[in-house]
Formats: C-alpha cells, sequence, structure tokens
C-alpha cells in the first residue's frame, strides 16, 4: 500500500507531549490543506479557534477534563459555523433558514471532514494529536470563553504536537463487522464481535500502560448504558440549531 494509506492506519491518540512549539506557518499551511475536505454544496460550514493563550488553554483544560489541553503546541476548537452563511445572506437581502435538523448535520459533518483532514496534515509532519470531545461538557462555558456567536457551536477540541509516548496502535474491529455489501446484515455480529472481544481482551491486558481485563462489548455496554452530555439538545437550541 501506499504511504498515505500506511500513516493512517499508524493513527494513534496521543496525550503526552514534548515541550516543542509548532511554527505559526506550518499551522498555517495545515489549516490550508485541511480546508480541502469535503463540503455539501461547498457551504463550508464550519470554522476553527487556534488557541495561543496559555491562561485560555489552562481554562479549557479544566473546562474539558483534559490535562493535555495546556501542554500541547496548539489547541484547535472545531466549530460547526452557520454564521458565515447568515453574514452571506444578508448581503444579497435574503434570511438564512438554518433551523432545520438537516442545516445542523450538514455544519457538523463539514467541521469533521475539515478536522479529520488537519488530524491528517498534522500527522504527516510528524506531529502526534488527540480529538478533545471533552469541550462539550461546558458547551456554554466555552462559547463564551471563545466569543462564539449565535449559529456557532464547538463541536470538539484538537491537541496537536511532537508526541513524548510511543504506544501501539488500538486493534480496530474487523473490516468485515463495518463493510457490508448491498444491505446492512447483522447476522454477522455475533461471530465477528467474538472474535473481536478475543482481540481486545489481549490488547488491554498487554499493552504497555493502563492495563485491564475487559473485552470489548462489556466496554461498550456499560459505556452506551449511561446517558452523556444530557445539556447538549438545550445548548444547541440555544445556539440557533436544530430546533424543527
Amino acid at each position: 500500500m501506499n504511504e498515505m494509506i500506511h500513516k493512517m492506519e499508524q493513527h494513534v491518540s496521543v496525550r503526552k507531549y514534548k515541550e516543542e512549539s509548532i511554527p505559526k506557518d506550518v499551522v498555517e499551511r495545515m489549516v490550508q490543506a485541511a480546508q480541502h475536505a469535503a463540503s455539501s454544496h461547498f457551504v463550508q460550514a464550519y470554522s476553527v479557534i487556534y488557541v495561543t493563550d496559555q491562561d485560555l488553554k489552562v481554562k479549557l483544560a479544566e473546562l474539558s477534563g483534559n490535562r493535555h489541553v495546556k501542554d500541547c503546541a496548539a489547541f484547535f476548537v472545531c466549530c460547526a459555523d452557520l454564521k458565515r452563511l447568515e453574514i452571506a445572506c444578508e448581503k444579497h437581502g435574503t434570511e438564512i433558514k438554518h433551523e432545520g435538523v438537516e442545516d445542523f448535520i450538514v455544519a457538523t459533518v463539514d467541521a469533521s471532514l475539515f478536522a479529520q483532514n488537519l488530524a491528517l496534515a498534522a500527522e504527516s509532519l510528524g506531529y502526534g494529536i488527540c480529538y478533545i470531545g471533552g469541550i462539550r461538557n461546558n458547551p456554554r462555558e466555552v462559547s463564551e470563553l471563545l466569543h462564539l456567536p449565535d449559529k456557532v457551536y464547538p463541536v470538539f477540541g484538537m491537541t496537536v504536537g511532537v508526541p513524548d509516548e510511543d504506544h501501539g496502535v488500538k486493534p480496530r474491529l474487523p473490516v468485515a463487522a463495518i463493510l457490508h455489501e448491498n444491505g446492512y446484515d447483522e447476522k454477522k455480529y455475533d461471530e465477528l464481535l467474538n472474535e473481536y472481544d478475543e482481540t481486545m481482551s489481549a490488547y488491554y491486558k498487554e499493552r504497555s500502560s493502563n492495563q485491564k481485563n475487559v473485552t470489548w462489548t462489556e466496554s461498550m455496554s456499560s459505556f452506551m448504558s449511561k446517558e452523556k452530555r444530557m445539556h447538549m439538545k438545550e445548548f444547541l437550541s440555544e445556539k440557533g440549531f436544530n430546533k424543527k
């Protein structure tokens, strides 16, 4: 396989970084490359906040519950953004129709595609990254700190820096578990999930840190049986998203 595919298959979440900065021109080049992600109807409904102020990084680390936010070389908050489109509409005397679920989905997907391109750009340059979903733990406070207006919400953060840890790639589900040909087939899951449980059980026991005795389905059953960030529905409505 080619170098790009090899790089994609080597992805790991990096939470410990060396005290090395990333030149601003490199940051701008990574962002520029990330902008070439696909975008529905070319709306480009995303923005990214590049956080350089250390005090602000410390506050965001506390709000997200991720201490490595304050220690990384570069921290980004990727946002779904309909505000810029609203301004575009105003330039032509039209009113944006943004309150439906579809526009919320489009903006969220656009932000996610941009972010994954940003991750690939960073990793291609030898940096490590980690997505920070904890940004949604306290979205109102994050929005206030970053001056996010209505019609803009923080989807997740991303830490970037020179890795100061080296741990193995976590095994993914078998391709057969996620690749369905000509229609969805749930009958294959019993066998495939049993196989994957064996793989992940061995991985969790043998990895270099945070060893545990658990299977993937056990871990997921515990995680998925709990309510998560129930404040998000009200928050998104306050921001002007997903009202209809």
